[in-house]
This record gives structure tokens, C-alpha cells and sequence, in this order.
């Protein structure tokens, strides 16, 4: 139960970052833009299959609670230091 509560909470913050304007600008069909880090943000292009990853949910809750859904880059931002996201992403397989 706590894994669609978790989806349905990644969708609602995907789906208000692709509303954003500009959101979706580049990144091709199945990959969704995302800026990451703290002060210096750098945009990262990901499968949508990391939504269902547990650590991407828990970098998207962080999001949500720091920014709500208003994403001052134009698309979903994750404000954790570039390395973490590395670090996290890179376990997806």
C-alpha cells in the first residue's frame, strides 16, 4: 500500500513539473528532465522507469517538500548534491 501511495505521489509531482513550462523541452519520448543540486543546478535527462524506484521516490518527496510544485528551473528539481543523485541513480538497473 505504501508503494502506490508512493507512486501516485511521484506522479502528482511529475505531472505538475510537466505542466512547467519548458518541462519537457529536449528530453526525448520515455526520459523526463530533472536539474539537480543544491545551489548550482545541472539538468539530467532519466528514464521514467526510475519513478518506480523507491530511493528516486524519496529524492521527489524531498523535492516536493522544499519546492512544492512550483520548479523555479521550468522542470522537476531535486535539490540534493549532484553526487547523491549519482550515487542513487546509478544503483537503477
Amino acid at each position: 500500500m505504501a508503494l502506490v501511495r508512493s507512486l501516485l505521489g511521484a506522479r502528482k509531482i511529475l505531472g505538475a513539473a510537466i505542466t512547467s513550462k519548458n518541462a519537457t523541452s529536449a528530453a526525448p519520448k520515455g526520459f523526463l528532465a530533472v536539474y539537480v543540486g543544491e545551489s548550482q543546478k545541472k539538468r539530467y535527462v532519466v528514464p521514467i522507469s526510475y519513478l518506480s524506484q523507491p530511493s528516486f521516490q524519496a529524492l521527489l518527496i524531498k523535492s516536493e517538500e522544499e519546492f512544492g510544485f512550483d520548479h523555479p528551473m521550468g522542470g522537476l528539481t531535486i535539490p540534493c548534491p549532484e553526487e547523491t543523485f549519482i550515487d542513487v541513480t546509478s544503483r537503477f538497473q
